[in-house]
């Protein structure tokens, strides 16, 4: 190699490091050579290159996402038995994991089953493969949760530490298994759902709340978003109300 090349290359080095592409810079010399020994043209050349940093880079990504994320190890979707659970299906669970139709609306997923029935394997599978598509993902007890957030509260930032989770796509409120011990603990689990409600979404494994109990559905239309609705519109009754004489 000449003196000009060598030169060149610890010159190419530095820029690629002043500009923070390492995979370009890693695997730049042997793209390079196969460029010249098969004559590449040079958008070939570059394009080449860019798409292994790119690659690189959300490897990267996704490594950062799982350790900030604290899933519990080895669960995934091609581990869970789906037989057991006959009511749902793997497809179904891998079109959520997809994320788009619920995580941009800030929507939830709730998990209901006895203890033991596998929730807890599933959240975790839902969680890796949404980061695995992208998403920023937290599993945590909900214990463990509300503790720190009581802490926050103690030191007057509660709010903050809420805030801080809104970097997360998802929060995975995993043993959603107890009525809580107090009103304090009750509080700061309300504020966080009440927070992300229709913002950011939660995920919640929940057992020994509904275990043995009758759930009923009420899934109508909030009474206070309608009444807001209607402050909103001003005085008078809607046309739904009206009487025939006043619609005439």
């Amino acid at each position: 190699m000449s003196t000009t090349n060598v030169v060149d290359t610890a010159r190419l080095n530095l820029l690629l490091n002043e500009l923070r592409l390492p995979a370009i810079k890693a695997l730049w010399p042997q793209f390079a050579e196969q460029s010249d020994k098969e004559g590449w043209p040079a958008a070939r050349f570059l394009a080449t290159i860019a798409e292994h940093e790119i690659a690189e880079r959300g490897r990267r990504r996704i490594e950062r996402h799982l350790v900030e994320a604290r899933l519990p190890t080895g669960k995934t979707f091609d581990s869970f038995d789906f037989e057991a659970v006959p009511m749902i299906s793997k497809a179904q669970m891998t079109a959520l994991a997809a994320g788009d139709g619920w995580l941009g609306k800030g929507a939830n997923l709730l998990l209901f089953g006895p203890p033991g029935g596998g929730k807890s394997h599933l959240a975790a599978a839902i969680g890796l493969a949404l980061i695995e598509n992208g998403w920023r993902v937290l599993f945590t007890r909900t214990t463990d949760l509300v503790q720190k957030l009581q802490v926050a509260r103690r030191e007057l930032n509660l709010e903050g530490a809420i805030n801080r989770l809104d970097r997360f796509d998802l929060v995975i409120l995993d043993d959603l298994a107890y009525v809580t011990k107090d009103q304090a603990e009750t509080s700061v689990l309300f504020e966080l759902i009440s927070a992300r409600y229709e913002r950011r979404s939660l995920l919640m494994a929940i057992d020994r709340l509904v275990h043995h109990a009758t759930i009923v559905e009420m899934n109508v239309e909030s009474y206070r978003r309608r009444t807001a609705l209607e402050r909103k519109r001003g005085p008078g009754r809607p046309p739904e109300h009206a009487t025939q004489k006043t619609l005439a």
